[in-house]
């Protein structure tokens, strides 16, 4: 009788479970624009093929000639070539200019430092003559190179083998794979050196955004963080997605308003905060795929207005943004009065718009504030890219070294700097913040 008893238990549980798993196959599919799922995961139609019409002729545009040509040849006539009629500079004042473009053979500056070594006359004691400046033994690669060689893997996702073959092939440079390791394990304390200013700029920011994803480390599951302002970007790879990671980069900052997704682990770090309004956009979608008829479509076209309103923020006045967020917010009202949406998507946001609303408009009126977490999304890009090509890192300090090196690459750019020169900047103990 027991045992009749436990299994009448697990076939009520199993009965139910059936019946969640078909509701779940009953809704609509996730796709990219209804979900956070990746664009490259979406289906994508084909293109209908375009009519084979006339496109209508324009002017030819010409690449923009170098302003500082590395030579000139001046192309003269002697003489005409077809009355022979001998020519001057003043007979040809017009000219047709042009610039070929080559590389040279490129090649590795090697220099040879000769310490020379022998006996004093005096007190018979070895001596040596002191290495040049910037010239010390160690490691025969230079701070160019290394950096080239940084780059090359952080940005451009190339493996160890691939890029020792690059280098060998492209530079004429012969770098083992155990040295490309090597050139990483020495950049790790310079980049982490060269990150502790990036972090402090954010912690000081009055508007931080933040977002996070997966990444691979030893074979592992980690997560890589993204934390923004105006001013900096810094990377943490860490092997949580718990909102410890950021309370202890944070180190007690608070910063005025915390820009992101509805995420538990992105909650409570900020004095207020900002909903990335493209997350809630795609929920909205969701939940009227899945049926949602009343709320979902009214949120939707608010979603709309409030981001149509951002986007023109900085050529309006203050009292008329004032004026906004009193219409955005009544109208959320109205919507928010109504009846409890039946469909499942849509009564979940229902329920979490009341309790956050005070969340969704803070940008009308502050322009420092973006609406979207579009900003993050960006930057954690190029790790998602790396991350499919080369399958993660093999080690902890692997780890470090890349979110380092993003860091110092973000932040240089939003001060003009290409990679290669903010890691050679770094390398070098350079500031990058303060090259603005």
């Amino acid at each position: 009788m027991a045992l009749i008893l436990a299994q009448q238990a697990q076939i009520a549980a199993l009965s139910a479970r059936i019946v969640e798993l078909e509701g779940r196959l009953g809704g609509p599919p996730r796709t990219p624009d209804n979900s956070s799922l990746p664009p490259s995961k979406g289906w994508k139609r084909n293109l209908p093929e375009r009519p084979k019409t006339p496109r209508p002729g324009h002017a030819g545009v010409a690449r923009a000639l170098a302003e500082h040509p590395d030579r000139i040849i001046e192309a003269m006539l002697a003489a005409c070539p077809h009355c022979q009629h001998a020519l001057g500079p003043a007979d040809l004042p017009d000219v047709h200019a042009y610039d070929p473009i080559e590389l040279p053979p490129i090649r590795p500056v090697v220099t040879r430092i000769n310490r020379h070594r022998g006996v004093c006359p005096c007190c018979q004691r070895r001596i040596s003559a002191p290495a040049p400046e910037g010239f010390e033994p160690g490691s025969p690669f230079g701070p160019g190179l290394c950096a080239l060689i940084i780059h090359l893997h952080a940005t451009q996702a190339i493996g160890f083998q691939r890029l020792a073959r690059l280098l060998a092939e492209a530079f004429g440079v012969r770098v083992s794979e155990g040295a490309i390791a090597n050139i990483l394990a020495r950049a790790e304390a310079p980049l982490l050196a060269a990150a502790v200013p990036i972090a402090a700029a954010v912690r000081a920011s009055p508007v931080v955004g933040s977002d996070e994803t997966s990444a691979r480390v030893g074979g592992q599951t980690w997560w890589q963080w993204v934390l923004l302002s105006s001013t900096a970007v810094c990377h943490l790879i860490a092997d949580t997605r718990a909102a410890a990671v950021v309370t202890t980069f944070m180190a007690g900052a608070r910063p005025q308003v915390w820009v992101a997704d509805r995420y538990a682990g992105q909650l409570g770090h900020g004095a207020a905060r900002q909903m990335c309004l493209a997350h809630l956009l795609r929920d909205a979608t969701y939940a009227i795929e899945e049926g949602g008829t009343v709320f979902a479509p009214g949120f939707r076209l608010l979603l709309l207005r409030a981001m149509a309103i951002g986007k023109r923020r900085h050529r309006l006045k203050h009292s008329t943004l004032a004026q906004y967020r009193v219409d955005l917010d009544r109208r959320l009202d109205r919507l928010l009065s109504g009846p409890e949406p039946k469909p499942k998507a849509a009564r979940r946001l229902f329920h979490a718009m009341r309790r956050d609303r005070d969340d969704l408009f803070r940008f009308v009126t502050r322009p420092d504030v973006p609406y979207t977490n579009n900003a993050c999304e960006r930057a954690l890009r190029p790790s998602v890219i790396f991350r499919k090509v080369t399958n993660g890192f093999r080690a902890e300090w692997g780890a470090k070294v890349y979110a380092a090196a993003a860091s110092v690459i973000a932040t240089g750019r939003l001060y003009g700097l290409t990679a290669l020169a903010a890691i050679r900047a770094a390398l070098t103990g350079q500031a990058i913040i303060q090259q603005a």
